[in-house]
């Protein structure tokens, strides 16, 4: 596993264990939320500021978007939708 993979599954891992949507973190870290998707597909490289901003906004060590992954470990659990589903129209 490369090091973008690594603080990508990290960084959602410890997101979703805190219970923040990626809007939330993205906004508290000062950045797009769409970048903040991008990092935690690995897609995108992360500066090191926007690593401390985003440890930051989480309230832990940037040394946990270090961390290695556990043996077997195969994705994380998103976090329950906060959509509500469509309401039905009112007939007439």
């Amino acid at each position: 596993m490369d090091v973008r993979q690594l603080v990508a599954l990290n960084l959602r891992r410890l997101r979703v264990a805190r219970q923040i949507s990626q809007d939330d973190l993205a906004l508290a870290a000062g950045i797009e939320r769409s970048y903040a998707g991008h990092l935690e597909r690995g897609s995108k490289n992360p500066t090191i500021v926007t690593l401390e901003k985003l440890a930051l906004a989480m309230e832990c060590e940037i040394a946990e978007l270090f961390q290695k992954i556990p043996e077997g470990t195969t994705g994380i659990e998103p976090l329950k939708s906060g959509r509500r589903p469509p309401t039905s129209r009112r007939s007439k």
